[in-house]
């Protein structure tokens, strides 16, 4: 009996357990349904926010532009006016005057004419005098209907057809996004930034990758990049800080960007790259991922290592050249197990790299396979993975001759090498570096 009671014990609570798991994860959908909900509300509180303002502010830019055009035709129908009228209002004092000069001798002449015989004779020569003077038969020309002005206001009704159908389709609400961040990958002080359509009938020409500090008031997104990629490599990011990541698209033939993507967080927890400071024959920028060889005594000098073995496999290191100066048998770019100084080069033991004319070396020793030579604009990367472990010991301790087998990818102008480098030792990180013998070399590590 006691052994039944013990079973529905268990049974209870194991139901119990998973009645409270159960509940937790109910829970957690709600939280979720919350948010979702919350999200729905809040951008459709902003998408009516923005219709409203959008189209108030169109209608008095559209008021104030038909207010202009009113203003500037009137004008212009006040000025053909004014200057029209005048011609007739000067031929109007010239009839006038005339009507006047008639008048007057009219009634001269009739005084002539009732005068007595006395004053008759002389009262009729000056009146004619006077009607000669005048000239009688000279009459100002006025103009017909036909050579004036007729003023008439031409107005194109199709205007108001192609404005419906303009405004028919200005404007548009989308319920998702064309383009959604896909993925954000941590690299040493930076973040790749992955995107893609989610919606296959949007034809994308252009995408627009912002990036902001998160929970940082005040501060504003910026862009990080403008292009036809779908990823891209944010520099420059402090280490365990988060970081707001959003992407729109811009359509063939538009002008216009699409909605914003949802933000999405991200940070990295790895520390950015950066060049050795005090090496001789180097100058480092200020966030010392940038190093510039200016010996200009053309001296040999030590290699330029990294601060700190930031390298790990998995990752990919890049190597950009900005500027390049004369190239050497012994220059090279590179990664290497410890950072050895008064080597003048990476061409050594416990080291792989590529020197400037192409030339893979693995362990100081040149492999038959060759890359590109590098110059300005080259892109050098790095990939590397554990391919296994071979010890070689009985009791497979690294330290009494154990080996790492790392499986290494070097690219460079679109063509790559790939080999396995064992090291005797075990490695999770790994120093970089590089050597130039000649002045004018300037690299960027990330």
């Amino acid at each position: 009996m006691s052994a039944e009671v013990d079973l529905l014990l268990q049974e209870a609570k194991e139901s119990i357990e998973a009645a409270q798991n159960y509940r937790s994860e109910l829970q957690l959908r709600l939280q979720g349904l919350n948010q979702a909900r919350k999200q729905i509300r809040g951008s459709s509180g902003q998408a009516r926010e923005a219709l409203k303002r959008h189209f108030t502010e169109l209608q008095a830019a559209a008021t104030r532009l038909l207010s202009e055009r009113l203003a500037g035709l009137l004008a212009e129908v006040d000025a053909i006016e004014a200057d029209s009228v005048k011609p007739l209002d000067d031929c109007q004092s010239l009839i006038e005057h005339g009507v006047g000069q008639a008048d007057e001798l009219l009634r001269e002449g009739e005084a002539a004419l009732r005068c007595g015989l006395g004053e008759k004779e002389d009262k009729l020569g000056s009146f004619t005098k006077k009607a000669m003077h005048i000239q009688l038969d000279s009459l100002p020309e006025v103009p017909a209907l036909v050579d004036v002005p007729c003023v008439s206001a031409q107005l194109d009704d199709s205007l108001l057809s192609v404005l419906r159908d303009r405004v028919s389709r200005h404007g548009c609400v989308s319920s998702h996004p064309p383009v959604q961040i896909d993925e954000l990958q941590e690299r040493p002080g930076s973040i790749l930034v992955r995107w893609c359509k989610v919606d296959e009938d949007f034809a994308a020409a252009d995408y627009r990758l912002q990036y902001r500090r998160s929970g940082t008031g005040g501060s504003q997104y910026e862009d990080a990049y403008i292009g036809r990629d779908c990823e891209f490599l944010i520099l420059h990011l402090d280490p365990h800080t988060d970081y707001l990541f959003r992407v729109c698209a811009r359509g063939e033939g538009r002008t216009e960007w699409s909605p914003w993507s949802i933000p999405q967080t991200g940070y990295t927890t790895l520390a950015p790259h950066e060049w050795r400071s005090g090496t001789e024959g180097y100058i480092l920028s200020s966030r010392r991922n940038i190093a510039l060889r200016n010996d200009s005594s053309q001296s040999r000098c030590p290699v330029l290592y990294s601060d700190a073995p930031t390298y790990f496999c998995g990752q990919t290191l890049t190597f950009k050249i900005s500027a390049a100066g004369q190239t050497d048998r012994l220059d090279g770019l590179g990664v290497c197990i410890d950072s050895q100084s008064g080597e003048e080069s990476l061409q050594r033991d416990q080291a792989v790299c590529i020197s400037t004319n192409g030339a893979v070396y693995v362990n100081g020793k040149e492999m038959t396979n060759q890359l590109p030579a590098i110059g300005v604009g080259s892109v050098v990367t790095f990939d590397m993975e554990v391919v296994n472990l071979l010890p070689v010991s009985n009791n497979n301790n690294l330290s009494e001759g154990g080996h790492f087998k790392l499986r290494v990818t070097i690219g460079s102008g679109n063509r790559e090498v790939v080999f396995d480098w064992l090291v005797d030792q075990a490695v999770d990180c790994l120093f970089f570096g590089c050597s130039f013998v000649h002045s004018g070399w300037k690299v960027l590590v990330f």
